[in-house]
């Protein structure tokens, strides 16, 4: 099992299938893009399969994740899924993608043995759209979106990062959507994972604001169906139910002492939190001819020193090196 000092048992394994991505978000990077990682330094889908192994059948891993930079852009997507269903026991399986290309690959997912689908969706303004995200792909993310619903990829799930004077108006706008189609809307306070390093917390909207600004127009009430437990969204129940609206407020209301989460990033290190300083180099291992036995010594130690919290809130706290599409959400 991956178990840290503080007693918090890691079985949801976020694997990032690359750093790139097709879109520009502002609370991202820059609208010129990053420095992508050279292709030789990106795990294979054979290191990333034998890896993915070696968590479910050794370390206890029950939840795999892809998510990117965008995973749809990683071209043997189908085949590392289809090898991830195969393997005993068998974990859960999800996505996180902004929606570009899902309409023309949400059947074979689903057939791969995807089990279920978060897509990002912050407005619903294709002019406010542009601004964010540098392309005027919105029709795109919203046929995406319905074809994932049609393939059987339920619940879908809508992240949406409301930011100020740009989308912090449209928190009702966005509920009324997805409970008209069926989906599960996830609002996600902003963090600062940009690679930017302009991350203010004044202009951050908390989850306050946003559960203020949807009880003006909606019943929300509390969810005491639904247990918790490890998941980072707070639910609630919307005009009475069963149709629900989550919060994840990872900077107001943190959830470390519940995480239950470790990361793959594209390049084979593991990172034992979305914000950690340090990482663990499995790729080396890998390509030195190591044993699964090995590596997953390394893996236990990296989760073993895992910090009690990410540390956000503290005067001391430093921002990752690595933003968010480099790490994997």
């Amino acid at each position: 099992m991956l178990t840290d000092s503080y007693g918090r048992v890691a079985t949801d394994l976020r694997v990032s299938l690359t750093d790139r991505c097709n879109l520009r978000c502002s609370y991202c990077m820059p609208p010129e893009g990053l420095d992508w990682l050279p292709a030789p330094e990106v795990l294979t889908g054979d290191e990333l399969i034998r890896l993915i192994r070696i968590g479910v059948e050794t370390l206890g891993i029950r939840e795999v994740r892809f998510t990117g930079g965008e995973p749809l852009l990683r071209r043997d997507l189908i085949e590392i899924i289809t090898a991830t269903a195969a393997l005993t026991p068998r974990p859960d399986i999800s996505l996180t993608t902004n929606g570009i290309g899902l309409d023309r690959r949400a059947v074979a997912l689903r057939e791969a043995g995807l089990d279920r689908i978060n897509v990002s969706l912050d407005t619903l303004r294709p002019e406010v759209f542009r601004k964010l995200t540098h392309r005027d792909r919105l029709a795109d993310v919203l046929s995406g979106l319905a074809a994932a619903a049609a393939a059987g990829l339920t619940p879908v799930k809508v992240n949406a990062v409301l930011m100020r004077d740009l989308n912090e108006d449209e928190a009702p706008a966005l509920l009324r959507y997805c409970l008209e189609h069926g989906y599960e809307l996830r609002f996600i306070e902003q963090m600062p994972l940009d690679a930017q390093h302009g991350w203010k917390r004044t202009e951050m909207v908390t989850a306050g604001e946003v559960f203020q600004t949807l009880s003006a127009a909606f019943d929300l009430s509390e969810d005491a169906e639904r247990v918790r437990g490890a998941a980072p969204a707070e639910t609630f129940l919307v005009d009475g139910g069963p149709a629900r609206v989550g919060v994840i407020a990872s900077v107001t209301r943190p959830f470390c002492g519940a995480c239950d989460r470790v990361r793959l990033t594209a390049d084979g290190q593991i990172r034992n939190c979305l914000f950690a300083r340090s990482e663990s180099d499995l790729r080396a291992l890998l390509r030195s001819g190591a044993s699964d036995e090995e590596i997953a010594a390394r893996w236990r130690a990296a989760v073993a020193a895992k910090l009690p919290g990410h540390g956000i809130n503290d005067p001391t706290f430093l921002q990752p090196d690595r933003p968010m599409s480099a790490i994997g959400g």
